[in-house]
This record gives C-alpha cells, structure tokens and sequence, in this order.
C-alpha cells in the first residue's frame, strides 16, 4: 500500500461529504493508503492548478510530512492542470477518472472485460498526448531515423488510434454476439431481467441467493465488471427466466467508461426487466438512485420496467421489520420490494413479483441500439420519496 493525498474542493454541491467519502473507498479498492485529505471551497476551479497555488503549497508541505506518493483529484482535470501540480507538487497526480479506469484495469478478469478497459484507457490517454508530455515533441534522430520527421508526440498518437480501432472492431463483433443470444431468448420467450444499481448496493449476493451462483461478491468498490448471466426457474407458470448481474454505476463515472462498455452494458438495455439495487444502509441512497438512472438514461435503458430493491435492511433497524414487503404505485404496478440478501429475509417476495411482471407484460423486441452509438443527454431523473413516507 502507497501513501496518498485525496484532494476535495467543494464547489457548492450537496453530495460533497459522500462524493469525498466515496474516493477514500475508490483509492483504498486501487491500493493506496489515504494519509491526507485536502479540502476546500472555491466558486469554480483554478485554470492552471485546479486548486490555486496557495492551496497547492499547503498540499506540497501536508505531503512532505506524511511521506505520501500520490495525490488523487475528486475532479476530473485536464492534462495542463495535471502537468502542473505534479512540477509543483514534485510527485505523480492523478484524477477521479483515472483513479476508476485504474480500479477496473485491476478486476477486470474476462477477455471482453479487459478489451473494454484497454480501449476506456487508450481513449483517455489519447486526450492526454495533446499537452502533457512536451518532451514526446522532439523530432526522432540519429542513423537511419531521418526522414519525413514524425515527432514522437504524432508516433504515440498514431499507435493509439491504430490500436483504438482494432479494439473497438474486436468488441464490435462480441456485440453481434450478443445480439444473436438475445434474439435467440426472444424466440424463446424467454424473460430477461437485468440488475443494476450503484456500486457496491449488494447485486452480485442478491445475484447468488437467487441463482445459486458463486459470482464473485465482496463489500468493495466493482467487485464485478463482467456481465454474469444464469437461468432461474419461477415456477410451472412462469418457467426459466435469465437473470445477469451487470457492472455497478457510479456518480461522475468517466464517459470512456460508458462507451467502452457498451459491449457489457448492452444486457442492461435489452433486459425486460430492471432490478434497480439500493443499499438501503446507505444515507445518500436517494441520491445514488438518481446517479444510477442517469447513466441508464445515457445508456437508453431509462425506459425499460424498473422495480427498486431496498437491500441490505438487516443493517437498517428501522427497516428491518420490512422484510418481504413489495409495494405498488398508484396503478398497482409492483415499485420496490424490501429484502435482505445476505439474509435471505424476502427473496421469496422478489421472486413471486418477477415472476407476475412475467405473466403480466410481454417480451420486449430487440432494440435498435444494438449497433448506435450511446451518447449523453441531460437528464433530471425524478427523485424516489423518502423511504416509510
């Protein structure tokens, strides 16, 4: 583990305690060791070092003092910001995206899995190759290397899209692929429900108690980033349906990301059904489920059917009681259901409100996304009540 400086600036929004609590979690799933938080209130950021060089100087001396290595950014900054602190700071910088591109270099564990992340890097870096490295933008020379004089800076950039292209070919053709399963399920009739939610809402245990799976599970940040599909049989009337546990969202999670991972996320928008995960422990739960259903907005998938689950209300004790309980919207569409994965106190209830969805509403066809591009759009995604309400 590595000494870090985590670096918030309140700029005036109301998650700012849980944003800066949520990159302890991020550096520490990274590796690193949170051994200084800087923290401050600026109107808008400093053009040159993000924090202004009064805030830099006191951030140089906290580092010094604590023997820290690297600086982490609650922000995304752009590559002159970077360039900057790191002369001023005298020790590698990095921001919030590269901090979560970093994270899913480290789980990935699939062939698709780890070509998404290599092209949600590449895209990154390639922003990067425009001003942060000046000394790439020396001619090549020597014996056998004049010529045209491609600088090196051009060389990089080059190689990067070069490589750029031949993974997004590659995770083109894994799209095709599971283009062709879903289309094999609709044939079938065969239900999809997808499970999404923010990182870390207890999917992948919800996953296992339902499917009896052994999904990869633990209480860190993207503990699963490839896409796990099982079939789970509901009963004579209903018969099989597949149920696929996806990647967790995040707040501000990085578009590269989002592109890259269309290949896995393409299950979430194909799905007949959403599990919308809640960590009903969490205080900023409403505030996650909006995080979450802007990244499914950006994604298409806002308007699939969604049914929240208030997980995790073993932890909560005034929700405990809870358990099992399923409650209906003004038109008796079934919204949220109480449950305890870890526990298994209403599973049962989950299962019979999949399993009436499925008897209800019929498939949904293959979508036209399949093969656009996703891009995002503002989107004020309305606001759950406060949960007992």
């Amino acid at each position: 583990m590595i000494n870090a400086a985590l670096v918030g600036i309140d700029f005036g929004k109301t998650d700012f305690e849980a944003s800066l609590e949520e990159l302890s979690l991020l550096a520490k799933s990274a590796g690193a060791t949170p051994a200084v938080t800087l923290t401050g209130r600026r109107s808008s950021p400093d053009a040159a070092m993000f924090i202004g060089s009064g805030k830099a100087e006191e951030l140089r001396l906290a580092c010094e003092a604590n023997d820290v290595e690297i600086v982490i950014f609650n922000h995304a900054l752009s590559p002159a910001q970077q360039r900057n602190l790191e002369r001023a700071l005298n020790r590698r910088v990095v921001d919030r995206t590269s901090l979560i591109l970093d994270i899913f270099a480290q789980r990935a564990r699939s062939h698709e899995g780890k070509l998404q992340v290599e092209l949600a890097q590449l895209q990154y870096l390639a922003t990067r190759l425009v001003r942060a490295w000046t000394h790439l933008e020396r001619q090549k020379g020597g014996i056998g290397l004049r010529g045209p004089g491609e600088t090196q800076l051009e060389t990089d950039r080059r190689l990067i899209g070069e490589r750029i292209k031949m993974l997004q070919g590659k995770l083109t053709k894994l799209r095709r692929q599971h283009g062709t399963q879903r289309r094999q399920r609709v044939r079938t009739r065969t239900m999809s429900v997808s499970l999404v939610g923010y990182t870390n809402a207890g999917k992948s245990t919800l996953f296992n108690a339902l499917t009896k799976a052994q999904a990869y599970a633990a209480d860190q940040l993207f503990a699963t980033l490839d896409t796990t599909s099982r079939r789970v049989w509901l009963g004579d009337e209903v018969g099989q349906i597949v149920l696929s546990d996806t990647v967790g969202f995040i707040r501000e999670l990085p578009h590269q990301l989002v592109a890259a991972f269309r290949a896995t996320l393409q299950e979430t928008v194909q799905a007949d059904l959403l599990l919308h995960v809640v960590d009903a422990s969490s205080s900023v739960r409403l505030d996650q489920i909006d995080q979450v259903n802007e990244v499914l907005h950006e994604i298409g998938a806002d308007t699939i059917r969604q049914v929240l689950v208030f997980n995790k209300i073993d932890a909560v004790p005034e929700l405990a009681a809870r358990g099992g309980t399923v409650e209906r919207d003004e038109y008796g569409n079934i919204s949220r259901v109480f449950l305890s994965a870890r526990t298994g106190v209403g599973l049962d209830a989950l299962r019979a409100a999949i399993a009436e969805i499925a008897t209800a509403e019929p498939l949904a066809q293959p979508s036209p996304l399949l093969a656009a591009d996703w891009t995002a759009a503002p989107h004020e995604p309305s606001r759950e009540p406060e949960l007992g309400r």
